[in-house]
């Protein structure tokens, strides 16, 4: 049961991130406009909430999910440099000389 949970992706790449931020941002953004307009008219501040929510839960299924459009750009990791001398697993400290105490 599990394992289903583990093959979904969960990253979203640094351009990825900033892609949500500005599509949520513009969803609230528009959805507060029309909301504002539309209860202004309508003179009732009860919609433009609700028109202001309805933008909120729109924007929060497209932009918090890991959509395949925000992994475009995966991060290059540099390779692993494999540690070949023996003396360099030695503690900094223990390499520095030890200063004596008056």
């Amino acid at each position: 049961m599990l394992s289903i949970f583990k093959s979904i992706p969960s990253h979203m790449d640094y351009k990825g991130q900033k892609l949500a931020e500005q599509i949520f941002q513009g969803i609230i953004l528009i959805s507060a406009a029309i909301g504002f307009v539309y209860g202004l008219i309508v003179e009732q501040f009860g919609w433009t909430v609700y028109i202001v929510l309805a933008g909120f839960v729109v924007s929060c299924v497209l932009t918090l999910p890991p959509w395949p459009m925000y992994r475009k750009n995966p991060l290059s990791w540099q390779p692993l440099i494999p540690d070949i001398s023996p003396e360099s697993s030695q503690k900094p400290q223990e390499t520095l000389k030890k200063k004596k105490h008056k």
